[in-house]
């Protein structure tokens, strides 16, 4: 039996087209423009389901979130890292935030027919700390990091 085509169209990165939106207005929302190469990085931490064994099988355990840590690095040399640092100094309380990712649905839709990876909403988050930092003219970043929560397995609040 022959095999079909096995050239499948990868799709189409977009270097400016990841953004983070600060849903309460407290930030301005993060832009390609305003970031340092390493730009948006999202992590989620834990297992979305949990797996369990028993004495003749296992049983699966969903989780309702996990936690996420969002790493930005800014550009030192823009305003806005300074708007960030006086939101630490001021309140590290952010509340809800909404992740686009580097994908382009326009591009990838005439590449290959098909959806791309949707955005990512965070909930109850927080400033939790900048990286350290370097001022002797080599290092254009300013990295902060934010934690929150996004919530998986939503068929479970549907009993």
């Amino acid at each position: 039996m022959a095999a079909g085509n096995l050239n499948v169209p990868q799709g189409v990165l977009n270097r400016v087209a990841a953004l983070v939106t600060f849903d309460n207005g407290y930030l301005f929302p993060v832009t390609p423009y305003l970031l340092g190469r390493e730009g948006i990085r999202l992590t989620l931490e834990g297992n979305a389901t949990d797996y369990f064994p028993t004495m003749t099988g296992a049983v699966p355990s969903p989780a309702p979130f996990q936690i996420a840590t969002l790493t930005i690095a800014l550009l030192k040399s823009q305003p806005q890292s300074d708007q960030v640092k006086g939101q630490f100094e001021n309140n590290t309380l952010l509340g809800q935030i909404t992740i686009t990712p580097d994908v382009s649905a326009i591009a990838n839709a005439f590449v290959n027919g098909q959806g791309v990876l949707g955005k990512y909403v965070l909930l109850n988050c927080v400033l939790e700390s900048v990286n350290a930092m370097s001022f002797a003219g080599e290092e254009p970043t300013y990295v902060v990091t934010i934690k929150g929560y996004y919530e998986v397995n939503a068929f479970m609040f549907n009993t």
